[in-house]
């Protein structure tokens, strides 16, 4: 049974990504995990695929069909389904389905990712990331330029966290800037 966080931000990624996450930050995200809803809408490519160090991330389906890339091979989970990712893992996922899916999303603990999402929300709705996976250079280098930034929560496996540096390098270089003031 999943218990809702009494106090909620909704982050609203469409129509751009594809994507809502409902669900506030922890008050201590050293240690305590962010339990969020996520809603992918049909069509949802997801993101890179990617590991978190120092982070277990688990999804549990409530309705819809989750694909989850990991141990190398995608799975589909469906309703009353659920994936534990150890840290370190290589996983990705996606909604490439008919159907808009809801699961609880967890990463314990959250360390800098409610961060990450904020700051992901504001570059796509400032049109700097234009979708997941990126499509075009600009979302490339900003997205590269936020990887970057969250290293310790989260690094590209594919396309490598080496040419994710390099991209951001560039960014900066062409005086591009992540959003601040973003708790």
């Amino acid at each position: 049974m999943t218990i809702a966080p009494a106090s909620t931000q909704v982050l609203d990624f469409n129509p751009v990504v594809g994507m809502l996450v409902d669900g506030a930050p922890p008050e201590h995200p050293e240690t305590d995990p962010w339990r969020v809803t996520m809603i992918f809408a049909p069509g949802f490519a997801g993101p890179p695929v990617h590991v978190h160090p120092h982070q277990e991330e688990s999804y549990e389906v409530l309705n819809g069909v989750l694909d989850v890339f990991v141990d190398g091979r995608w799975c589909a989970l469906g309703p009353g389904e659920s994936v534990t990712v150890p840290a370190g893992t290589p996983h990705t996922i996606r909604n490439l389905h008919a159907q808009e899916l809801r699961a609880v999303n967890v990463h314990a603990p959250a360390l800098d990712f409610p961060r990450y999402m904020a700051q992901l929300h504001a570059l796509v709705h400032a049109g700097k990331v234009r979708a997941l996976p990126p499509k075009d250079p600009r979302s490339a280098i900003y997205l590269s330029m936020l990887f970057t930034e969250h290293a310790r929560t989260l690094v590209s496996v594919k396309p490598p966290q080496r040419l994710m540096r390099m991209l951001a390098f560039v960014g900066r270089r062409l005086g591009n800037k992540l959003p601040t003031g973003i708790t």
